[in-house]
């Protein structure tokens, strides 16, 4: 029997999910082409995981996730993470991010700089691409030095990057948004 477990859960945004174990949130999914595809996502950081009714501070986490997919401003900060198999410089990368709130951005050379090398620019990238815990860590609230929505690898890509960005207050609502 599997130590994991995982719920999909619907969203404004789509069906995403959320797989955790004893040590806490083990993986986090935006809304894949399928569900099929949403459960492989969380299969990869959480094998064998097994569909359960979330405990109450996983189903915290996603009252929180759907919440701020409506707008509003929520800290995720609180969840409770397991970083099996996540590296030192990526935890460094992901801590640095939690701190980033609703409502901001940060350059991904911001996030080097306070690591001590703005040249690390490129890793924190990386980093942010492998993050397993994407909206509980705010990878999406971090963009290239001129603004650009680079480097976000969630389904959707950019678009959906630009777009929690607006929904958080980050970025203006442009004219094709009334559309």
């Amino acid at each position: 029997m599997s130590d994991f477990s995982y719920v999909l859960f619907d969203t404004s945004l789509g069906r995403c999910g959320v797989a955790w174990g004893p040590n806490g949130v083990r993986a986090v999914s935006f809304a894949e082409a399928s569900d099929g595809e949403t459960v492989k996502r969380l299969m990869r950081r959480a094998p064998g995981a097994v569909e359960r009714v979330p405990s109450d501070a996983i189903a915290a986490v996603i009252s929180d996730i759907k919440a701020l997919f409506e707008g509003e401003p929520r800290d995720l900060s609180h969840a409770s993470l397991d970083w099996y198999g996540v590296g030192d410089f990526e935890r460094e990368v992901y801590r640095l991010s939690l701190k980033i709130k609703p409502g901001e951005a940060k350059t991904y050379g911001d996030l080097a700089k306070a690591l001590g090398d703005v040249a690390q620019s490129r890793r924190v990238g990386q980093a942010l691409g492998r993050n397993p815990f994407p909206i509980i860590v705010p990878c999406h609230r971090i963009v290239g030095a001129s603004g650009a929505m680079t480097g976000f690898s969630a389904p959707g890509g950019a678009e959906l990057k630009r777009k929690l960005l607006k929904i958080e207050g980050a970025l203006e609502p442009d004219l094709f948004d009334a559309l």
